[in-house]
């Protein structure tokens, strides 16, 4: 039971993500911005929410029990997810689950952003991993570990090509 509690809490985190990204897309169009990569948003979102399905399918299938190791994973869970939070405060405004380029406004340079070009993508790419390590399953972990390495070898491309032509992210990030 708490294992389905605990995705629960994380799916509502989700949701709540995606209220903040569309309030944060009505401000960002309102303020001229336009989205780039629209063509692999929907499969990007598809795999996001399939992670999940999957995830309480393999817990539930094979009644995996919590990991020997669930302490330590979820305290490494609840340090990235500090990391999301400063990743998202961070950027304001222009934090967002889709792309948007607000041309010619300066590159977000603090935070973790003052370290890194894509820490958001770091912390999904570890809660892919860490979220059903801490159940034992394997078979989520891999197989999504998989589609959101392809999925960011589509999208962060993308990003910095159009960051690369509509604002200061070559000086930024030299």
């Amino acid at each position: 039971m708490m294992v389905y509690l605990f995705i629960l809490i994380v799916i509502l985190q989700r949701f709540a993500e995606l209220i903040i990204a569309r309030k944060n897309e009505r401000w960002l169009r309102a303020e001229g911005a336009y989205e780039v990569g629209t063509s692999h948003y929907p499969y990007m979102l598809a795999m996001h929410s399939s992670f999940f399905i999957v995830l309480i399918l393999e817990v539930t299938l094979e009644k995996i029990v919590l990991s020997p190791l669930f302490s330590l994973l979820l305290l490494l869970f609840i340090l990235v997810q500090g990391l999301r939070i400063w990743c998202i405060y961070s950027l304001g405004r222009f934090w967002n689950t889709k792309i948007f380029i607000l041309p010619n406004a300066p590159v977000i340079q603090k935070g973790p952003y003052r370290f890194l070009r894509h820490p958001n993508y770091i912390v999904v790419s570890l809660e892919i991993l860490l979220l059903p390590f801490m159940f034992q399953a394997y078979f989520t972990a891999f197989i999504f570990t998989l589609l959101n390495v392809i999925i960011l070898s589509v999208r962060i491309p993308i990003e910095e090509r159009a960051l690369r032509q509509a604002t200061n992210y070559n000086e930024a990030f030299k």
